[in-house]
């Protein structure tokens, strides 16, 4: 199976291209980004050292999915889809904060309060909360952008403080992603599940704030199983998930959570394919579509640059 692990596209007008742990970003004439969804996968802030055929296909399209569906509640930067793991779309300056909204007591946030914290980016959590359980409401917890290693959580009072977001800005991306995450877990309870926790990344471009980067997708967002989901709860069983979580349980299962002395075990090819499957899943569930996978007798990077220096010539 073919997995897209590296790019190097030169496109007429390109400016630069900045890669990111999973996605190439193309930057054209300083209007445009071509996001490549590449078949990356990470963990634990590190990139794996194989690639998971199709996955860049299910992230791109989820994406591409939830975009078109949530650009009634804001703008987004979204402009098309030439290829299965490409999107085109308008450059923006964006925040250096990642908008986290959680519903249930769960992941990093469950591993904090089981030590002790009963607060999270400033929001006070209440006492004699066990593991995947709801909160009384949705709570926002953001996060600082970080170039390389590890993202820090971050108060809203920080943020306006340290000026990385003005007063005005934060309340209307805060209001953004309440209404965003309403959005999804309505559209998530509709195919049988939880949209449980995810991240948005927002923007700015002529003054205009804009929802850039992925949305919904299982690498930004954590979904649990409607059905079962209270039984499993009152027994203190692990919930049924659909997110990237079963990957870093793999890694924590072989020793490593990217912390000094550790190192990555060995993904086989066979590993990768379970994975690869476990994407498709995700996306058949998360969408309710049956997933096409693109054409695999392609050359995958010869294809990509075809099809987006097609669009590219049909839009200047």
């Amino acid at each position: 199976m073919k997995a897209l692990t590296k790019t190097d596209f030169h496109f007429k007008g390109q400016k630069s291209v900045y890669n990111g742990k999973v996605r190439d970003v193309y930057n054209i004439n300083d209007d445009f980004i071509v996001m490549v969804a590449t078949d990356r996968i990470s963990a634990f802030d590190v990139v794996l050292p194989k690639g998971i055929p199709f996955k860049g296909q299910v992230l791109n399209q989820i994406a591409a999915k939830f975009l078109d569906a949530t650009q009634d509640i804001c703008p987004n930067w979204k402009l098309a889809t030439p290829d299965p793991m490409v999107t085109v779309g308008l450059i923006c300056e964006g925040f250096r904060v990642e908008m986290i909204i959680r519903s249930i007591l769960t992941g990093s946030a469950w591993r904090a309060y089981k030590e002790g914290s009963r607060e999270l980016c400033g929001v006070k959590l209440p006492d004699g909360m066990i593991e995947n359980q709801r909160f009384p409401e949705p709570i926002v917890t953001p996060t600082t952008k970080a170039d390389e290693g590890h993202d820090m959580n971050i108060s809203k009072e920080e943020i306006i403080s340290q000026g990385l977001v003005s007063a005005a800005d934060y309340a209307v991306i805060e209001d953004y992603t309440k209404k965003l995450f309403a959005r999804g877990q309505e559209i998530a309870a509709q195919q049988g599940l939880i949209l449980v926790d995810t991240k948005y990344e927002f923007g700015k471009r002529d003054g205009k704030i804009y929802l850039i980067d992925e949305i919904h997708t299982p690498d930004s967002s954590r979904y649990f199983y409607a059905d079962g989901y209270e039984e499993k709860l009152a027994k203190g069983e692990p919930q049924k998930q659909l997110s990237k979580e079963f990957v870093r349980q793999w890694l924590i299962e072989h020793g490593f959570m990217n912390e000094p002395g550790q190192k990555m075990p060995e993904i086989t090819d066979e590993y990768a394919e379970s994975v690869s499957d476990r994407y498709i899943e995700l996306y058949e569930h998360i969408t309710g579509e049956k997933f096409i996978k693109a054409d695999e007798s392609d050359d995958i990077s010869a294809r990509i640059e075809k099809n987006v220096k097609e669009y590219l010539a049909s839009v200047k």
